[in-house]
């Protein structure tokens, strides 16, 4: 057996109302600076309520095909000597057992599993490459060991292979399953070096990726169930599977970290390949929240974040608030603070 190729929203800041509102900031001194003569025309008042706060998290994420864990492709590291025959095409499609390319006009076939193999096997061998390989060859339905030993079924069952395809002998590629090519580096007629890229492969699993902003971390949990809306209106339900370690930082300075949200049904996909799709997921709720309109919040000198309450008289007064969970669908924040239900805070009019 030959020897397997290794393989390898954002935090809401100073918020500026729309055009025609107020934008009240919190002076050095802790009083109110009024706004600019005139605009109190734009001002509108919008009650504090308390009550049940669904969560909603309304993104723009990107449809493709399942990476690794850290975002990247699996590499296909070549490890056989001499010349490309025959290369697979970007967006092919290889399952376990399949040929995966030809090299001097012998197959090297993608065989699934965790770990690349680094030896040749033979019988009498033993080891959890052993097992890979007697894995694959029962999946594929043919007799093997079911174990890490290379037995004579195990022999038995890569001779019936072999014949099969019309082979005497072959290599292998392992790759944690099924592949699609995302791409071909290596050319045809070009040498075959060990060691060599040929290309790289993803998963034919379905998956949307959403950046997450620092507000929305706290909220979206793997688990939590989504509906997406695809290029042509469709609607899917899908949810989040995993939420990544690694923030990136966009050129306005927003830190966000990537989550990944599977499909129910993967089908509805398509073939679709890096499409632009909605994303509403659906969050823990909260029971009996003080909540306002995410408008209503303005931006302190201290990086924190207050609102505007008007006393009958029309007064208003900063009120330092801490936010808790939002609801993007209604446009709502809960906050906690020195706020009671039925106070009424400054809102854009517009």
């Amino acid at each position: 057996m030959g020897r397997l190729l290794k393989y390898g929203g954002a935090l809401l800041g100073v918020v500026a109302l729309a055009a025609g509102g107020v934008f009240w900031s919190r002076s050095a001194s802790g009083g109110i600076t009024p706004p600019a003569t005139g605009a109190l025309a734009g001002v509108a008042y919008a009650p504090v309520q308390q009550g049940s706060l669904n969560g909603q998290v309304s993104l723009t994420g990107t449809l493709s095909y399942a990476k690794r864990a850290d975002g990247s492709d699996y590499p296909i590291l070549n490890q056989a000597a001499g010349t490309y025959t025959k290369l697979p095409l970007a967006g092919q499609v290889v399952k376990c057992g399949q040929v995966l390319y030809w090299v001097d006009d012998q197959p090297v076939l993608l065989l699934c599993g965790s770990r690349p193999f680094y030896r040749d096997l033979s019988r009498g061998d033993d080891g959890w490459d052993v097992a890979i390989l007697n894995q694959n060859l029962r999946d594929l339905g043919y007799d093997a060991d079911d174990g890490d030993d290379f037995t004579w079924e195990t022999a038995a069952g890569l001779e019936d292979l072999l014949d099969d395809d019309d082979l005497e002998r072959t290599d292998a590629v392992v790759l944690p399953g099924p592949v699609r090519l995302a791409e071909v580096t290596a050319q045809l007629g070009g040498r075959a070096t060990p060691g060599s890229r040929l290309g790289a492969a993803v998963t034919t699993r379905r998956e949307v990726q959403v950046k997450l902003s620092a507000s929305q971390q706290a909220q979206v949990k793997a688990g939590n169930k989504a509906q997406i809306t695809l290029p042509d209106n469709r609607v899917t339900t899908g949810k989040v599977s995993r939420i990544g370690s690694v923030a990136e930082t966009d050129r306005d300075g927003n830190v966000t970290v990537p989550a990944y949200l599977t499909l129910d049904k993967p089908q509805d996909a398509g073939t679709l390949d890096a499409a632009e799709v909605r994303v509403r997921i659906t969050t823990a709720g909260v029971q009996n929240a003080l909540k306002v309109p995410v408008t209503a919040l303005v931006g302190t000198d201290g990086g924190g974040f207050a609102v505007e309450r008007a006393d009958a008289a029309g007064a208003h007064q900063t009120v330092p608030v801490k936010l808790g969970m939002f609801d993007d669908s209604a446009g709502m924040v809960q906050v906690t603070g020195e706020v009671m239900a039925g106070d009424r805070v400054v809102v854009p009019s517009t």
